[in-house]
């Protein structure tokens, strides 16, 4: 019996030991999180909720499978995958469909969403490259990692999804900033595309961006038009107060005020429902998830593995704060969802899959005297 029970351990052992447990509790409680209020805000539906937890037992079982593989084979797999992840973009111009342009391939049984590898792939391949050719980036390094980013930026630009291909363009360019470019690369960056940004008003911003940025400007101009999501969303926020009005007693959304409130406003609806607290209990678990990235990132083995955790987590930390600002309206209205809250599929599973690659960081990591660090 002895002998039974050790080797159950040892394989449950097995099975684990490539999970970062702190990281993973920190997700679970943003998934139990999601899962409460997701029951609240879809009406009580316990199909959607049952959707939603299958969605985030793919995303556990794809993150446990990366987990296991090492940051030497992942690195030497880095731009075959990028290549590959750059296939589903072209073909979702032809093929794709959505609300406004062409997101999401309909595979029958889901709809997938190709952008979302790319924040996954493009911080691997920006590591890889800066990784082989030695950080701190010089100026070819700095133009060849521009090229990278910029091919998929661009092509998630002519769906037309702005607010995805910032996002992308982001993770890439993070791995840049840990890789040590100067600052004012960046100032440039953004001088640039201050510069560019009538030019874009004219011919690359299609009419519902416009609105959504003239809104952003004066919700009050058209309230019961382009402004009324985003003053709905602060009015929930507001009526939640301190503690909340309670789990399922959220007004707001309830009687569907507030859009989009199982998927991109979804926080409005935690905000009304649970107050300042839970908003702050749940910010400071994504805080917590994005310092531990920092910090399995600082104890890497070698340059691609801390660049990519690095990346990860602080791609992360963009996607909260940029919806987060929407739904407050300090952020113009970009359709990007809260991570592991907003209901959808692909985004969780590929957020799950990057926190996987990070877990794979922290399991390989050197070994010194006294064990792992």
């Amino acid at each position: 019996m002895n002998v039974i029970l050790r080797w159950l351990l040892d394989l449950f052992l097995r099975f684990v030991r490539t999970l970062d447990w702190p990281l993973l509790a920190a997700l679970l409680a943003l998934m139990g999180i999601g899962l409460a209020v997701l029951y609240s805000a879809s009406g009580q539906s316990a199909a959607m909720v049952a959707a939603q937890a299958a969605r985030y037992g793919a995303g556990l079982g794809v993150m446990w499978l990366l987990s296991r593989l090492p940051p030497l084979r992942l690195r030497g797999v880095t731009p075959a995958v990028y290549a590959v992840s750059l296939l589903p973009l072209l073909l979702v111009l032809f093929i794709g469909t959505g609300r406004h342009g062409q997101h999401w391939i309909d595979l029958g049984v889901f709809y997938f969403q190709p952008a979302e590898l790319m924040k996954l792939s493009l911080p691997m391949m920006v590591a890889w490259y800066l990784n082989h050719f030695g950080t701190p980036p010089r100026i070819r390094d700095v133009l060849a990692c521009g090229a990278l980013i910029m091919l998929p930026t661009g092509l998630v630009m002519l769906q037309p999804d702005l607010g995805t291909a910032m996002l992308v363009a982001a993770s890439g360019a993070f791995a840049l900033y840990l890789a040590g470019l100067s600052w004012w690369w960046f100032a440039a960056a953004a001088g640039g595309l201050a510069v560019a940004a009538p030019a874009a008003w004219f011919w690359l911003l299609m009419p519902y961006q416009k609105d959504r940025l003239l809104t952003f400007l004066d919700p009050e101009t058209d309230p019961l038009g382009a402004g009324w999501n985003i003053i709905q969303s602060k009015i929930a926020i507001g009526a939640g107060g301190f503690s909340g009005q309670g789990w399922g007693q959220g007004t707001q959304s309830h009687l569907n005020y507030v859009p989009e409130h199982t998927t991109d406003f979804i926080f409005a609806v935690l905000s009304e429902e649970f107050g300042w607290l839970g908003v702050v209990a749940t910010l400071s678990l994504y805080l917590f998830i994005v310092g531990r990235c920092l910090w399995i990132a600082s104890e890497a083995r070698d340059g691609y593995a801390r660049l990519l955790a690095g990346s990860l987590g602080l791609a992360m930390f963009v996607y909260v704060i940029v919806n987060g600002g929407m739904i407050s309206g300090l952020l113009p209205v970009v359709g990007v969802p809260m991570p592991l809250l907003s209901y959808g599929g692909t985004a969780a599973v590929s957020l799950l899959a990057g926190m996987g690659v990070v877990m794979s960081v922290h399991a390989h990591r050197p070994v010194k005297a006294g064990g792992l660090i």
